[in-house]
């Protein structure tokens, strides 16, 4: 990405309060809020216009980040909508400043975005399925432009389920080991938790007293994220968890201490490693 200067504006002063963002040079303006604030989010100009929003969160069940992605062409009559669903705390809201943003615009950067955040997989996606929208050559460029402008501003706003996975080959002398009943992991704390890489193991049958890690675990399955593999499971994508203790508990199929289950190649846990960093 190239060097920007982005302007942050604290409406109230709170950091974490509700507050604008945009980039120097881009018709987009990005407004985010927390539930507790949504009534003053909801009175601005902006959120009378065509825009994609993010719904994040925590799922009750098993107590991971968790996304929901919208489109409307009148954002705050949309988000009033969702005054029902429980597991969100915070609103991001993007929207066009010259108001040159269709319906269809707003959709096909809907279905990109489902479609990143699921290939991503470091939150739970609450959105079913998204079908986007076909646009010209010319606008789906120019959309493909405002899509990257928006993903440089979502980590500033606190939602880095966007960010781009680490490279399994790089910097190997940093990776990460979990080793139980014959299979194996491969894994690297990341600045957002921790990433299990694709092709790594875990165990097939969940211990007897997995609770959350069961949901977990199945909820992988079902996405087709881990997949059986004779007398194992497999990762068929890489997967970033909110820790090493959420990684390394996947992998050994119940509660497991991420700070002394990941190992490097010599066998030093990351306890000792992180502490001699320090």
């Amino acid at each position: 990405m190239q060097a920007t200067t982005i302007k942050l504006f604290l409406v109230h002063g709170n950091p974490n309060g509700l507050r604008t963002a945009e980039l120097s040079n881009w018709s987009g303006k990005a407004i985010a809020a927390p539930r507790t604030e949504i009534s003053e989010l909801l009175k601005r100009d902006e959120l009378a216009s065509p825009g994609v929003y993010f719904l994040t969160g925590v799922d009750p069940k098993s107590g991971d980040r968790a996304i929901y992605i919208g489109e409307a062409e009148n954002v705050a009559s949309r988000l009033k909508g969702h005054s029902s669903r429980d597991f969100w705390n915070s609103v991001t809201v993007f929207v066009s400043k010259d108001e040159n943003l269709t319906k269809a615009h707003i959709r096909y950067l809907e279905g990109v975005l489902i479609g990143k955040a699921n290939d991503n997989s470091s939150a739970i996606v609450v959105n079913s399925a998204s079908s986007g929208a076909k646009l010209p050559e010319s606008d789906a460029a120019e959309m493909d432009v405002f899509l990257q402008k928006c993903l440089q501003l979502l980590p500033v706003l606190g939602i880095s389920d966007f960010n781009e996975k680490i490279d399994q080959t790089s910097e190997t002398k940093e990776l990460l080991y979990c080793r139980i009943r014959g299979v194996m992991a491969t894994g690297k704390r990341t600045a957002n938790g921790f990433i299990v890489f694709e092709g790594s193991q875990a165990v097939l049958e969940h211990r007897p007293s997995a609770t959350r890690m069961r949901d977990k675990r199945e909820q992988l399955l079902d996405k087709g994220l881990l997949q059986e593999r004779g007398d194992h499971l497999i990762f068929t994508k890489d997967i970033e968890f909110g820790s090493p203790s959420t990684a390394g508990s996947i992998v050994r199929g119940g509660n497991s201490n991420g700070l002394t289950c990941w190992r490097n190649s010599n066998g030093v846990q990351l306890k000792e490693l992180e502490t001699t960093e320090t």
